[in-house]
C-alpha cells in the first residue's frame, strides 16, 4: 500500500468531513499505516493520537452476534430458535427467530425511532436505561413488519439477544465479552462499561454532536451514560485493538469455529428484502459492502468504520470524534453551518473510510 496516498486521501477526507479529529489505520500482513488528524478536545486543543479511547456505538453488535455464534457451535442454543423461548411478550414472537434478529428481518422496531424515547435521552444524559426498559420501548412500536420479509436496522433486536446469551449461558453479558473475545484476541483497550458508568477511560477523544440540540451548534457529549445502547452499542475501544478484531471478524480467526464463520458469511440478506443488492447487503451482526466485510458505529459524539477486505488481506479502522454529517444532507440530518453542499451526505468516520477503500484500489460505495 502506498502511505502517500493513504495520507493525502486522509487529509481530504478529514477536512472534507469537519470533525474535530480522526484516528484511521490500514493493516495488511505486510505493513500498517497510521494516521491521526485534528484534535481529541475542542477546548484543550490537545492533539488527536492513535491510543484515543472512543466509544465505538454499533460495531458492538458485531460482538453480540459472534458471541451468538459461539453459543449456537456450544449446544447452547439454535439459531432457528424463536424469541418467545427466551422472552415474552414480543409480537409475532413464535415466529420470529434468533436468526432474523441477528440479521434484521425480526420486524421488531427499534427503540431508537421512537420519539418520546429519543427525547428523554437527550433531556437526561446521566439517565441510566436497562436492557428491559429500552426492550419493551421496542416491542410497544411493533411489528414493523412480518418476521423474515423485510430488512429494518433495530437496535432492540441486538439488546435481546444480549439477554438470550445471558439466559443461555447462565452468565453476565460482559464476562461474557471479556472473556469469550476481548482477553482471546488481547484487545487490552477495549471494555464493555457497567450499566451505571458513563466514564471513558483515558487517554480519551471527547465526542461531539448536534442530537438533540435546536441551535445548530456542537456539544461535547463524551460522558452521556450509554446504558440505553448495551449490547447494541455500548462497548469502548481503540484503533489498534478494532485493527486486531476487524481482521478476527472477517477471517473468524480466534473468534470463531471455521463452520459458524462460513455460517456468517452465507448469511447475507438477499436482494428480494429490499434494500439488500449484490454489492450491499447485511447478514449475522456483519454488512457485506462492495467486498468489505465490517460494520459502521454511530452514537452521539463518535463515529467509526471497522472493515475487512478478503481480496485485499487488509482491514481498515476509522475513528472520529463526531457523528456530525457532512455535505448535501436532508434537513433531518443536520450539519455545521460551514459544511460543504457540492459533495454526498456521509458520516465523517465513512466518508474517511471510502477515500482510504479508494486509495487502496478497493473502492467502498461505488460500482467496481
Amino acid at each position: 500500500m502506498s502511505q502517500d496516498a493513504l495520507n493525502a486521501a486522509l487529509e481530504q477526507s478529514f477536512e472534507e468531513s469537519g470533525a474535530p479529529g480522526v484516528v484511521a489505520a490500514v493493516q495488511t500482513p505486510e505493513d500498517t499505516w497510521v494516521g491521526t488528524l485534528g484534535v481529541a478536545d475542542l477546548s484543550s486543543e490537545e492533539p488527536m493520537s492513535p491510543d484515543m479511547h472512543q466509544r465505538i456505538g454499533s460495531v458492538n453488535k458485531t460482538f453480540t452476534v459472534s458471541l451468538l455464534l459461539q453459543a449456537e457451535a456450544d449446544g447452547l442454543l439454535s439459531l432457528d430458535d424463536t424469541s418467545d423461548q427466551y422472552y415474552e411478550g414480543i409480537p409475532n414472537g413464535d415466529q420470529i427467530t434468533l436468526r432474523q434478529m441477528a440479521n434484521m428481518s425480526s420486524g421488531i422496531a427499534s427503540y431508537t425511532f421512537n420519539e418520546q424515547f429519543q427525547e428523554q435521552l437527550f433531556s437526561d444524559p446521566q439517565r441510566v436505561w436497562t436492557p428491559e426498559e429500552v426492550v419493551q420501548i421496542g416491542i410497544e412500536d411493533s411489528p414493523a413488519f412480518d418476521p423474515g420479509t423485510e430488512f429494518q436496522y433495530s437496535n432492540t433486536n441486538t439488546v435481546l439477544l444480549g439477554l438470550v446469551l445471558q439466559q443461555a449461558t447462565g452468565r453476565p453479558i460482559g464476562d461474557l465479552y471479556r472473556e469469550q473475545i476481548i482477553e482471546p484476541l488481547g484487545l487490552q483497550e477495549t471494555s464493555f462499561p457497567e450499566l451505571e458508568d458513563s466514564s471513558l477511560p483515558a487517554p480519551q477523544a471527547r465526542g461531539y454532536t448536534l442530537q438533540g440540540q435546536d441551535d445548530g451548534e456542537p456539544v461535547d457529549i463524551t460522558n452521556l451514560n450509554p446504558s440505553w445502547g448495551w449490547t447494541a452499542g455500548a462497548m469502548i475501544s481503540t484503533v489498534d485493538d478494532l485493527l486486531v478484531y476487524g481482521r478476527a471478524l472477517g477471517t473468524g480467526e480466534g473468534l470463531l469455529p471455521p463452520e459458524q464463520q462460513a455460517e456468517r458469511l452465507d448469511s447475507f440478506l438477499g436482494d428480494d428484502i429490499p434494500p439488500n443488492t449484490a454489492d450491499r447487503a447485511y447478514g449475522l451482526g456483519i454488512g457485506r459492502e462492495y467486498g468489505w466485510l465490517g460494520h459502521t458505529g454511530t452514537l452521539p459524539g463518535y463515529n467509526t468504520t471497522v472493515y475487512y477486505s478478503p481480496e485485499l488481506d487488509a482491514t481498515v479502522v476509522v475513528e472520529t470524534n463526531s457523528d456530525i454529517s457532512s455535505g448535501d444532507c436532508s434537513d433531518d440530518n443536520p450539519t455545521l453551518a460551514d459544511s460543504p453542499h457540492d459533495i454526498p451526505c456521509e458520516e465523517p468516520a465513512k466518508r474517511i473510510f471510502g477515500a482510504l477503500a479508494e486509495a487502496l484500489g478497493q473502492p467502498f460505495g461505488t460500482d467496481q
